[in-house]
């Protein structure tokens, strides 16, 4: 069934050896045990780890979604991707496919994703094999996220050890296009104060159906949780993450459209188009209560990545000539995040007044190197070439030049930041809160010989007002901002001009009503506007430089979560977007665009059904408007519906099984671009088959 690679094979063999030896230790320590609390208490989408208070998320003044591990493994989730398309007000950019890249309310970013509460910054794809669910913080996020997170961030929630139980959940899957994979879960209690768990991930064959898609991917994921004599919980993990794919770019455009008819061509030579990604995160948590009021927790974080990717990649189709045009680079990043982070959560009451306090400080240092190679193909000597279309391709033979970019740049932040949740009484809450970063750049720019810097201090302010007619009800308005420094999120970007501009700023206002008719069901209704000063877009005229420009977003989110009935529950969605341009002229004239990879209307539902203890079935639909490729209209995705099915079967106690099906009526659509000649086709239907075995 399964074709391992040699390398998977090993890492699956010695897991299997320290899964026996752990499972010898556990049978050892079969007291009745107590059990380690590492964060605090969840229950459905009743409360979110990235909101850093123990907040219900009926009175949080933003729209938060929240994806828990069922749904996770329900909808088969495997990438961020995957997530998004079940999020509204969220939509996919193709990330030169060999990186996550969302657009949340407009605001397209590479860079505004958490682990954990803390920033995971660099480009790469992340797995989910490890993580307890996802949160999605909508609306401008500085003063709980530092910079960035204009239009929201997404934070993912990884699992940790508990002293409850011992258990060991072995996964495997594999679809129909012939990719497969196995996972572990494993957990051990380790006497009454501690427990270690242990997560891996083998992609052994990542083939989709596009022609010569394949890759591995290997991750491992051990933590050991502790409770010291004093209390003091002390959490120690280490992620180590090895990623090795063919890079796909896509299939260009034809009259303003994605060309159709070429859903599985490859657009390169698939010798050339390969990434490889190495990552280690290790990282140290403490947290202890100090009496009933208050709870302080700490973490350190050192983080070391690296990643090579070379591509080819369309830049042109001419049907009448039978033609293609293609372009290529390589890019080389090396980076080292060392981040420390500090918060402080109390409650407590001044006479009719209760609070709930956030006070924390921050403090990072990122070293990153940069290199990037044009191509040169040996026919023309050129960076471009344009040849005979046919399928497969023959690509000319193309080596790379001497590096066009090769940057080394240090960053340093530090914020301090505080925030007060104030009950006035039992129908109104007012949160108010400001936060100050400092960030500085410092960039060696090798190539033109030349050193940069900037320097910004940025205050970042959050208001928010509740108003709570019944218990279950709640209606808001809130205020935010946040900002993104002139060298860009990956800090590649600062040059002679921009290091002298101020940051952009980002303004978010947001009114909402949430409701929450039973335990397990929740209604929630925003509608915000977010407005995005000194920014930057690609000039039309001319793709290699930059122009400064404002943007405005303006739009309604619906959501739709938990259990109608015993037997039915639903996660629905719905969003309405509106985004363009401000101040954009060109001749004299208002030449404002609509921002890009924004549909204006975006329906996505789930619904899982339980027929009896062991039977249950799955209906999933997602719908898309139309959307330009890029800022320059030029080209538009059509809109699409998709519709997705899944079973579940529990075999026995220990054993179970799921069958997905996705696009179940074979739509031919294209749900991401990167720009206007790099469009990603949709799979045709499909089907995934998932056993989980637990002992």
């Amino acid at each position: 069934m399964f074709a391992m690679p040699p390398r998977c094979s090993a890492v699956l063999s010695a897991l299997a050896l320290a899964m026996m030896s752990a499972s010898s230790f556990a049978q050892e320590e079969a007291a009745p045990l107590e059990t380690i609390v590492v964060r605090g208490a969840y229950f459905g989408q009743a409360l979110a780890e990235g909101v850093k208070t123990p907040t219900m998320l009926l009175n949080v003044p933003q729209s938060v979604s929240v994806m828990d591990g069922r749904q996770l493994r329900e909808q088969a989730h495997v990438s961020v991707a995957d997530v998004m398309q079940y999020t509204p007000g969220v939509s996919v950019g193709q990330g030169e496919d060999h990186r996550d890249q969302l657009t949340i309310r407009g605001q397209n970013t590479t860079a505004d994703f958490f682990l954990d509460g803390l920033r995971d910054d660099v480009q790469y794809f992340r797995p989910l094999y490890n993580l307890e669910r996802v949160e999605i913080l909508r609306g401008a996020n500085a003063l709980l996220f530092g910079r960035g997170g204009g239009g929201g961030v997404v934070n993912r929630v990884s699992k940790v050890p508990t002293a409850s139980e011992a258990f060991t959940t072995l996964g495997a899957n594999f679809d129909s296009f012939g990719a497969d994979g196995l996972a572990l879960d494993l957990n051990r209690p380790l006497g009454k104060q501690g427990a270690f768990r242990l997560n891996a991930l083998a992609d052994g064959d990542m083939r989709n159906h596009r022609d010569f898609k394949d890759g591995e991917r290997l991750a491992l994921n051990p933590t050991l949780s502790w409770v010291t004599a004093d209390g003091t919980l002390l959490n120690a993990s280490y992620e180590w993450l090895d990623d090795d794919r063919v890079v796909d770019r896509g299939v260009p455009a034809l009259n303003g459209a994605p060309l159709r008819g070429e859903r599985d061509t490859f657009f390169a030579d698939p010798s050339v188009n390969r990434m490889t990604f190495g990552g280690h995160i290790a990282r140290l948590r403490a947290e202890r209560s100090f009496g009933a009021a208050w709870r302080v927790n700490a973490t350190l974080q050192y983080a070391d990545y690296n990643k090579y990717y070379r591509n080819q990649y369309p830049i042109g189709f001419d049907a009448v000539a039978e033609t293609v045009t293609l372009d290529g680079y390589a890019d080389s990043t090396d980076r080292q995040n060392t981040l420390f982070q500090l918060n402080a959560v109390g409650t407590f009451d001044t006479g009719p007044l209760g609070h709930t306090i956030l006070a924390g400080v921050e403090q990072g240092v990122q070293e990153t190197d940069n290199a990037r190679r044009d191509a040169r193909f040996e026919v023309n000597e050129d960076d471009q070439v344009t040849f005979a279309f046919r399928n497969p391709l023959a690509v000319p033979a193309m080596g790379f030049t001497d590096p066009v970019r090769d940057r080394a740049s240090e960053v340093r932040f530090s914020s301090a930041f505080f925030q007060d949740e104030v009950a006035l009484g039992e129908h109104l809450i007012v949160v108010a809160g400001l936060r100050v970063d400092r960030f500085s750049i410092e960039v060696e720019d090798r190539v033109g010989g030349f050193a940069l810097q900037a320097e910004d201090t940025e205050l970042s302010p959050r208001l928010g007002l509740i108003l709570k007619p019944l218990e279950t009800v709640s209606a808001y308005a809130s205020y935010s901002e946040s900002f993104l420094p002139r060298s860009g999120d990956q800090f590649l970007t600062l040059s002679l001009d921009a290091q002298a501009l101020d940051p952009e700023v980002f303004e978010n206002r947001e009114l909402g009503v949430k409701w929450q008719p039973t335990e397990q069901l929740a209604l929630a209704l925003a509608a915000f506007e977010i407005e995005r000063e000194n920014g930057v877009a690609v000039d039309p005229s001319n793709p290699e430089r930059s122009v400064l420009t404002g943007t405005k977003t303006r739009g309604w989110e619906l959501q739709l979560d938990g259990e109608l009935t015993s037997w039915w529950s639903v996660n629905a969605g719905y969003s309405h977007l509106d985004g363009r341009e401000l101040g954009r002229f060109v001749n004299g004239q208002s030449a404002n665009r609509t921002l890009a990879q924004l549909p204006e209307d975006m329906v996505s539902l789930w619904s899982r059904f339980t027929v009896n203890e062991r039977f249950g079935f799955g209906v999933g639909v997602i719908h898309q408007a139309e959307q330009f490729a890029s800022l320059s209209n030029a080209v538009t995705l059509p809109d699409f519906t998709r519709v997705d099915l899944a079973a579940f079967y529990e075999v026995s106690d220990k054993l179970s099984l799921q069958l997905n099906i996705e696009n179940l009526l074979d739509t031919d659509y294209f749900p991401a671009a990167h720009n206007d000649h790099n469009i990603t086709t949709g799979e045709p239907r499909y089907g995934r088959l998932a056993l989980q075995y637990r002992f």
